[in-house]
């Protein structure tokens, strides 16, 4: 056998393996590129309606400062007196509620509820299906899907 013959055999497969290999390789790369870009979940679509998330982040902000700081011996007086059968709930729904403006799915939706609100249940409607709430520290109220929320009393 000849030498030179060998040697182009020998560089012809060294060749191949590693076209092959950089093939497979760039092939796994753009594999995990493009699940990990699929995987990825959309930013939050902003609305017209929508509150700046900066303005909602400092007013909790501001609310906790001030509950810390203004709670004295006696916290009866700094909580708003509630209506008799309601009480203080949260949302728990992680994509926050939807605010109606009667029981049922096809009365209007008349605003939403982010996730984690603070709202204070007033009434069930007689089946249970349904709450009405009312937004703390405001005077919006609606009715939202029960077992959406969760009473932090």
């Amino acid at each position: 056998m000849n030498w030179s013959g060998l040697i182009n055999l020998i560089k012809f497969l060294l060749g191949f393996t590693l076209a092959i290999a950089l093939i497979g390789l760039g092939g796994v790369l753009v594999a995990r590129y493009l699940i990990t870009q699929l995987t990825t979940p959309p930013p939050r679509p902003a609305f017209a309606n929508d509150k700046p998330l900066t303005t909602a982040k400092t007013s909790t902000a501001s609310k906790s400062a001030s509950t810390q700081s203004a709670q004295a011996p006696d916290d009866s007086s700094t909580e708003p007196a509630l209506e008799p059968g309601a009480y203080q709930a949260r949302v728990v729904q992680p994509i926050g509620l939807i605010l109606r403006d009667g029981p049922g799915r096809d009365s209007n939706q008349i605003g939403g509820i982010e996730y984690n609100s603070r709202v204070v249940v007033l009434e069930e409607s007689p089946d249970k299906a349904w709450q009405r709430v009312r937004l703390e520290n405001s005077d919006r109220s609606g009715w939202v899907k029960a077992g959406n929320t969760e009473r932090v009393n």
